[in-house]
């Protein structure tokens, strides 16, 4: 008997238009996932739904979608076996173990939780940041390492995209955090992924551009501060960082290449912050500064 396949469909975007195709996408796909290639600053969105259903509502979605951004997109379809595609979505995201308290894993891994390790439930695919990359486990591994020093009260996570690092804040600390993010839609990922977490009632998830939000400047000053965002904004927002940093107040940087670190420190040594500890994780770096 022939297995059942599936209907894929393959978008590559800028970033400005990916949320309108993602949504075309999501209207009518069982999952939809995506891959940011920072470089180009371009989507490349992936759709499966059942083989031949719903055509005529895909094309119209991707009609608004298109209608929207002004764009229309090569469109690229295949057909891949569901055990297939369900195989290979799983392997491409098995659990993970970070330094000594945290264990990451999407929501088909069903065997019971590491003993003694914080467990975080996140979909590959869903956000932006679910434990592969060097920076994202580095600013796991730092806050590991700050937990046993201090207990920050008031925390931030700017620029949360998945919430991970707002996440495991709030689980390891079990203090209210400050999620922000500038795309709407990963503010709602984040919301929703703290809710699985069970910390829902402890990460607040805003869509926000940056320090420019009053609510930001409202719930400053902040004694842990995540920047897990890309070298030359950090440099940028250095000033405005150590503005809202309380005394004593820690910042965890990242998103930034070994290469680009000096640079990024001598940005935020200009702005009367010193640095606390300095981690390397392949090609990148990840800067703690504190305010003194």
């Amino acid at each position: 008997m022939a297995e059942e396949m599936l209907d894929c469909i393959f978008l590559r975007v800028p970033a400005a238009a990916m949320e309108a195709f993602e949504a075309a996408l999501s209207s009518v796909c069982k999952a939809v996932s995506f891959y940011h290639d920072e470089e180009a600053d371009f989507w490349d969105l992936q759709g499966v739904k059942e083989r031949g259903a719903d055509e005529a509502a895909l094309a119209a979605a991707l009609a608004v979608a298109e209608m929207l951004t002004r764009l229309s997109p090569a469109l690229t379809r295949g057909l891949v076996p569901v055990g297939g595609w369900l195989a290979r979505t799983q392997q491409a995201f098995p659990e993970q173990f970070i330094g000594q308290r945290f264990a990451v894993r999407g929501t088909h891994i069903r065997t019971a939780p590491a003993p003694g390790r914080i467990t975080l439930t996140l979909d590959a695919g869903l956000a932006f940041g679910t434990g592969e990359h060097n920076s994202t486990r580095g600013c796991l591994v730092t806050l590991e390492r700050l937990a046993r020093r201090h207990r920050p009260a008031r925390s931030l996570d700017l620029g949360t995209g998945s919430g991970i690092l707002a996440i495991a804040a709030a689980r390891l600390l079990h203090r209210p955090v400050l999620a922000t993010d500038i795309d709407a839609r990963a503010a709602r990922v984040a919301a929703a992924n703290a809710r699985v977490n069970g910390v829902g009632g402890l990460v607040r998830a805003i869509q926000a551009d940056g320090w420019a939000d009053p609510r930001i400047a409202g719930a400053a000053p902040f004694d842990l501060v995540f920047a897990n965002i890309l070298a030359r904004p950090l440099c940028a927002m250095a000033a405005q960082l150590a503005a809202h940093l309380a005394p004593g107040g820690r910042a965890v940087l990242a998103g930034l290449l070994a290469t680009q670190a000096n640079w990024v420190l001598a940005a935020h040594r200009r702005a009367g912050l010193v640095l606390e500890e300095r981690l390397e994780d392949g090609a990148w770096s990840i800067l703690t500064v504190r305010r003194g």
